[in-house]
C-alpha cells in the first residue's frame, strides 16, 4: 500500500452507494486529488467533507492504478463566519465552482491554491470583500492563461472582450472599465459589478469552457443574482 499526507480545499463532493463519497481536492501544490471516502457520508463523518473546507489528508493506494482511500480531518482556517452569513457562503460557493472548472486532474495550475486560499482568507475576515471577489475573478483568469493587466492599463478606459485588451477608443465589443471601482475610489454599485460579470464571463466562457464543453456553474450564476438583486434594491 501506498501512503502519503496532503492538504487541501474540497473542490467537490458525490454520495456513492449509501455512505461512501467521491470527492475532488485542491491540493496545496495546484493539482487536484481524487478518491474515496468510506463512509464519508455519514453522521459521524459528514461534518468533515463539506464544500469549501479546509482538510489534512491521510492517502493510501493499493497500487499506481487504483483511487486513493482517503481520510481526512478539518484543518484551519475554519470557516464558520463565511457559513453563518448568506452573502460569504453564495460567494464561497461560487468561488469553488469556478475553480472546479479551472482545473482537471493531471493538471497542475501554479498558483490556483494561493489564489484560493488568499481571497477565502480575505472573506473569513474582511468587510468589503466583494470588491475583493471581482479582484479575485481576474486573478483566477490570470492563473487559467488569460491575463486582464487592467493595474497597468488604468489610462485606457475601455476593455474589448473580443482582442482582449484595453483600448481607448470605444469600439462595439468594448465595454468601460471600471478601474476606479477596483482601485477603491468607488462605491459598491450595481453597474460596476454588472460589468466586471460580464468582462469575466465573456473570457471563461469562450476561451475556457468552451475546450471543455462546460456551461457556467450554478452557484456563480446564483451568487451573481443574489449581490446584484440586493445592490437593485440599495
Amino acid at each position: 500500500i501506498m501512503q502519503s499526507k496532503n492538504f487541501g480545499i474540497l473542490l467537490y463532493r458525490k454520495a456513492i452507494k449509501e455512505n461512501d463519497l467521491f470527492v475532488k481536492i485542491l491540493s496545496k501544490d495546484d493539482q487536484i486529488i481524487t478518491g474515496i471516502v468510506y463512509g464519508g457520508n455519514s453522521s459521524k463523518k459528514k461534518n468533515i467533507y463539506q464544500i469549501g473546507y479546509y482538510l489534512n489528508l491521510n492517502l493510501a493506494k493499493k497500487n499506481s492504478n487504483s483511487p486513493y482511500t482517503i481520510n481526512a480531518e478539518i484543518k484551519n482556517p475554519l470557516l464558520g463566519s463565511i457559513i453563518n452569513d448568506k452573502y460569504k457562503l453564495f460567494c464561497l460557493l461560487s468561488l469553488i465552482s469556478l475553480t472546479n472548472l479551472s482545473i482537471v486532474e493531471g493538471q497542475t495550475i501554479k498558483g490556483i491554491f494561493s489564489c484560493v486560499d488568499d481571497f477565502i482568507n480575505d472573506l473569513i475576515v474582511k468587510h468589503k470583500w466583494i470588491v475583493l471577489y471581482c479582484k479575485w475573478l481576474f486573478e483566477l483568469l490570470k492563473v487559467i492563461g488569460y491575463e486582464i493587466d487592467y493595474r497597468s492599463n488604468s489610462k485606457n478606459k475601455y476593455f474589448d472582450v473580443n482582442l482582449l485588451k484595453f483600448t481607448h477608443i470605444k469600439q462595439n465589443n468594448s465595454f468601460a472599465f471600471p478601474h476606479d471601482f477596483l482601485a477603491g475610489k468607488k462605491k459598491i454599485e450595481y453597474k460596476y459589478l454588472e460589468i466586471i460579470f460580464l468582462i469575466f464571463e465573456y473570457i471563461f466562457k469562450n476561451h475556457h469552457l468552451i475546450n471543455l464543453n462546460n456551461n457556467l456553474p450554478d452557484s456563480y450564476i446564483s451568487f451573481k443574482k443574489l449581490i446584484l438583486n440586493f445592490l437593485s434594491k440599495n
